[in-house]
């Protein structure tokens, strides 16, 4: 199996998982760097989660419909020329396998012979790029990046649950580039990528992501106190 065929729920996936981790990570420790209660902390940490997740969702279906839309438009105007102009379509297809490399006969045979058994998926593959596999699923999207948002955004709430007072931001910390870093590298060993660049990729840019976050919260929790 070519991993291009996971390209839809993965991108969803790992984005919604990304997220989750780096935003409610960095929301709670931008609260707790702000000198705020634990439960503060942890209010914020769920909010995070439950606004996050919806957003992602929300995100995901609008822009992947749009994907949809495109796609669906496309695919009706081929059926259009092809129901007007068949012979014109036919000499399109035998012009897109001459421009890939066949002779001027092969791809005239090839183009009649896949016409015969499904003209229009074979426009659709060979003209627009389209496969009926990868066409865009705005609710699958939208579903996989909320539930990956919600499971990993857990995490950082988790940590501060779990573990003493005097812990909380460590853990917070720990837990999330931990999970970045696991995160990441499965990502890139579905992706076919190397899995250690992935890993160091996902966790330099979710730490940079707390570290910001956490000094603003800091010297908002100064100016409060001043």
């Amino acid at each position: 199996m070519h991993r291009s065929s996971r390209g839809g729920w993965l991108r969803a996936a790992v984005l919604g998982a990304d997220d989750g981790v780096v935003s409610t990570a960095s929301l709670m420790l931008g609260v707790a760097a702000a000198s705020a209660p634990t439960q503060t902390v942890l209010v914020a940490g769920v909010a995070g989660l439950v606004a996050g997740a919806m957003s992602m969702a929300a995100g995901e279906y609008v822009s992947v419909s749009s994907q949809r839309d495109a796609e669906h438009a496309d695919i009706a105007l081929e059926k259009g020329e092809l129901a007007s102009d068949p012979k014109g379509e036919l000499r399109e297809l035998i012009a897109i396998y001459e421009k890939r490399g066949l002779d001027a006969e092969l791809s005239k045979k090839v183009a009649e012979q896949l016409s015969k058994k499904n003209r229009l998926v074979t426009h659709m593959r060979d003209e627009l790029g389209l496969e009926a596999s990868s066409l865009a699923r705005p609710i699958q999207a939208a579903f996989v990046s909320a539930a990956s948002f919600a499971s990993l955004a857990l995490l950082p709430i988790a940590a501060l649950l779990f573990t003493p007072v005097a812990w909380h931001v460590a853990a917070i910390v720990v837990s999330a580039l931990f999970s970045l870093a696991v995160l990441g590298g499965l990502g890139g060993r579905l992706g076919g990528a190397p899995v250690l660049r992935a890993a160091i990729r996902a966790v330099a840019g979710g730490g940079f992501a707390m570290a910001v976050t956490a000094g603003i919260g800091h010297l908002l929790g100064l100016l409060a106190v001043h």
